[in-house]
């Protein structure tokens, strides 16, 4: 029977094959979509759901939520339709279904794409036009934008290794971080970098361990972490310092270190999402934006 139902794992093939085929500006690989969807930290069945017509997925949707700093947020985490079957209504349909299912958690604002923790894009590529105006005459409003910046790995030298001995003077070590590392890690992200802890963890997943620290007199003080979302695809981030060591250069070092690991993976090149910061990043690896992104939310009743 045509229409909406509610995705189920067999689905992942099918869901693959739609987002690869009408993506035109991503891909998607099973691994990936699983990660997204089936490895979403507040995952819920009820809020991922396909459009089928005539045995066909034309249409697909996967929503979550978050508590972030008090405020429930729901999100359109990945969407798509099959050009030859948009304009029919399926993804005003998709969406209202979930809008429907989020205010019922209670949630007070919907965003699009920018799922902290967890996420294919930090928002909207503006490339993607009907999307644009799908949303917005849903009651969207952009409040924002930001950028994916790309590092050439093989064409760069990422060598810290003076720059290291000379913290060492100052009672800094720079060094990969261990299993050993991980609970006092753990605690400097919940003091200072809450929202960072869930990619954190995942970095640890890596073989070796996808997270470099720095330490003052054997506490730690700084970390920087790749691997730890959109795993495989160079992905690079996050990474913090406490404001004690800030302004010493530890920051670039730590990244240079993740870049390293990448192109001793073979990566052709790294991807640092959701860019605040730009200039850090083109003065210490030559970073470019690549892509830019448009956010969007709306107030939930």
């Amino acid at each position: 029977m045509p229409g909406l139902r509610l995705f189920n794992e067999n689905d992942i093939p099918a869901v693959v094959a739609l987002c690869n085929k009408h993506m035109e500006f991503d891909e998607i690989t099973e691994v990936l979509l699983r990660e997204k969807v089936l490895e979403d930290p507040a995952y819920d069945p009820e809020l991922i759901m396909v459009y089928e017509e005539n045995n066909e997925m034309v249409g697909f949707i996967a929503g979550t939520t978050r508590e972030i700093r008090g405020e429930k947020l729901g999100y359109v985490k990945l969407m798509v339709v099959a050009r030859p079957h948009r304009r029919k209504g399926i993804g005003t349909a998709l969406y209202r279904a979930l809008e429907e299912k989020l205010n019922r958690l209670g949630m007070e604002k919907v965003r699009v794409y920018d799922v902290p923790f967890n996420y294919f894009m930090p928002g909207i590529d503006p490339r993607y036009t009907p999307g644009l105006s799908f949303f917005e005459v849903q009651g969207f409003t952009r409040f924002a934008d930001t950028s994916n910046l790309t590092v050439d790995l093989q064409n760069q030298d990422f060598t810290t290794t003076e720059d290291e001995e000379r913290l060492k003077a100052e009672g800094i070590e720079i060094r990969r971080a261990t299993y050993d590392d991980r609970e006092e890690l753990m605690k400097f992200i919940d003091e200072n970098f809450t929202l960072w802890r869930h990619e954190v963890s995942n970095a640890y997943n890596s073989i070796p361990v996808a997270i470099h620290i720095a330490l003052l007199n054997g506490k730690i003080k700084a970390f920087s972490a790749h691997n730890g979302n959109n795993f495989g695809t160079g992905w690079f981030g996050p990474m913090g310092t406490h404001p004690d060591l800030r302004g010493k250069g530890i920051g670039g070092i730590l990244l240079k270190r993740c870049l390293q690991d990448m192109k001793d993976w073979g990566l052709p090149r790294s991807i640092i999402p959701w860019v605040g910061p730009i200039r850090f990043y083109s003065y210490y690896a030559n970073a470019v934006v690549e892509r830019v992104f448009w956010r969007y939310e709306k107030k939930l009743k």
